[in-house]
């Protein structure tokens, strides 16, 4: 029988003649070294296509550099030694001395037919190597950790040694309430009072809102000659628990860019936010704990099941045993995933709808406080919809939601709040009722009639409202918005039997006005 591959490559010289342990130890470090590099470059990256070009010129760069001239090196006995040392100290080199000696020792042992590299005669290269890869290692792991702190957590370079920033929060908030005052957009009432209620919040504590953002502003930078992009401008929001918000906008608004400063994806140009009292300026490690995210693209492994993913969210969020097994297990029933099989499945055999039950699941496992949905139901059926709402519902009588969507109904079910935003900035906040009644004060009638008709349905239509005002028009069908102030329901009942016994009517209708209208008006007239 052929032998595999495996077995041929556990038979080489190389792993057969060398001791096993000297082996063990040497990969183990080698590994381990190579881990704290690529932490340390996550740290030093921002960009993932950038990262990923370095690693591969790094990987093929130091082979080729190791076969083509550190050899060289290596084996000319002129060669001082203190250089070798200093080349050593760059990671790929001290990989390639390592293998270098262990494939010497092999070589020899085979050629006189002895045992190769015992730690009985471990020798001085080998010895200096895994010293100086042992101590790479903890410097590199430590450095990873320092960059990251100060990088995306935004902490003092000395943060070692000073003290917790929660004692100094009376001072951060003051300070930013000064900066709050100057803020140059004109801002509705509802809006100044959001202001006015962080500001509250601000000076007694931040631990009684979910989340708390102050003035909050992100801009980036222009490129190729093009103006700076102002993504959120001056954003300030309270948000209690046990509260859905809805945030709604057009396409490139800021509901993303929001959300991705909240979960520390991007750093706030300026302002400040809290999450259950922890800054996300300082605290994200901590608050990391407290959250879950369901982003506007699924993040999945193709090659994991939906039950692998949740269970290593699980672990995340710290629970283990039964308690961790319980959780999968309503979270897939929570979303349709447990029966037949469909939790079992790779990632890569769902369905987009099953794929975006998957990313809420996650989202909501832990029992997370603080919760942000960037269009969780964009893909569902109406049936799976309706069930997602269901978890949504659910979930947060257990924290606080920030939720994004271009559902107007899905709006109306599940949101306590609602703030749409036009250009980066909140133009209006309150509750589906009070945002029907403040920019929506009106009726909507429809009147279907012919074309050599129409002007007798506008005649109509004026008598029973002088301010009626026609906003839709096309093959005799039209649409007018009647000033609730002035109208009165049982008029138009009767003026449109009238107009039936005066000429034709296809069709009529009298509607009330909808979400949709508002939003439509508000992001119109901002």
């Amino acid at each position: 029988m052929p032998q595999t591959l495996s077995n041929l490559l556990i038979w080489l010289n190389f792993f057969r003649l060398n001791d096993y342990s000297i082996q063990l130890v040497f990969f183990l470090i080698s590994i381990n070294l190579q881990i704290s590099v690529a932490f340390l470059a996550s740290a030093m990256f921002s960009d993932v296509k950038t990262a990923t070009v370095v690693a591969y010129i790094y990987v093929f760069g130091t082979g080729l550099l190791g076969i083509f001239l550190f050899q060289f090196f290596l084996e000319d006995p002129h060669f001082p030694r203190g250089w070798i040392i200093a080349m050593e100290l760059y990671p790929g080199f001290s990989l390639y001395r390592g293998l270098y000696e262990l494939s010497q020792s092999a070589f020899a042992a085979d050629y006189r037919g002895v045992n190769g590299m015992r730690w009985r005669d471990f020798g001085d290269g080998m010895k200096e190597v895994t010293c100086i890869m042992l101590i790479e290692w903890l410097l590199l792991l430590v450095s990873a950790f320092y960059i990251d702190q100060i990088t995306y957590s935004s902490k003092h370079p000395l943060f070692f040694f000073l003290q917790s920033p929660s004692k100094n929060k009376q001072h951060h908030y003051s300070s930013n309430k000064q900066i709050s005052k100057f803020v140059v957009e004109m801002e509705k009432p509802d809006v100044c009072q959001e202001r006015e209620k962080v500001e509250q919040y601000l000076l007694e504590s931040t631990g009684n809102c979910a989340v708390l953002c102050n003035n909050l502003k992100k801009v980036y930078s222009g490129k190729d000659g093009n103006p700076q992009k102002l993504a959120v401008r001056g954003l300030s929001l309270a948000l209690p628990q046990g509260e859905c918000f809805g945030m709604l906008g057009p396409n490139g608004a800021g509901k993303t860019s929001f959300i991705n400063m909240m979960t520390g994806i991007i750093k706030p140009s300026s302002g400040s936010a809290f999450v259950q009292g922890l800054d996300i300026l300082t605290d994200m490690d901590r608050i990391y704990t407290t959250i879950g995210v369901c982003p506007q693209h699924d993040l999945l492994w193709d090659k994991l099941s939906g039950r692998e993913h949740l269970l290593f969210y699980g672990r995340l969020k710290n629970l283990k045993g039964s308690v961790l097994t319980q959780a999968v297990e309503e979270s897939l029933r929570s979303v349709n995933l447990f029966h037949g099989g469909n939790g079992d499945k790779q990632v890569r055999r769902y369905s987009g709808g099953m794929k975006r039950r998957l990313s809420v699941a996650i989202s909501l496992i832990g029992n997370p406080k603080v919760v942000y949905m960037d269009e969780p139901s964009t893909g569902l059926d109406p049936a799976s919809r309706k069930s997602l709402w269901d978890v949504v519902k659910r979930a947060k009588r257990k924290g606080a939601i920030i939720l994004t969507t271009h559902s107007m109904e899905e709006a109306e079910v599940l949101c306590d709040r609602l703030g749409i935003f036009v250009n980066g900035s909140l133009q209006c906040i309150g509750n589906p009722k009070e945002l029907k009644g403040r920019y929506g004060g009106s009726y909507v009638l429809t009147m279907t009639t012919s074309k050599e008709h129409e002007q007798e349905v506008e005649e109509l239509v004026h008598r029973i409202s002088k301010n009626a005002k026609k906003i839709y028009r096309t093959s005799g069908t039209q649409k007018f918005e009647l000033p609730k102030k002035e109208t009165k329901i049982a008029e138009v009942f009767q003026a449109v039997e009238k107009a039936k016994k005066m000429f034709p009517v296809v069709a009529w209708g009298l509607a009330d006005t909808t979400l949709e209208d508002v939003f439509v008006k508000v992001a119109q007239t901002s």
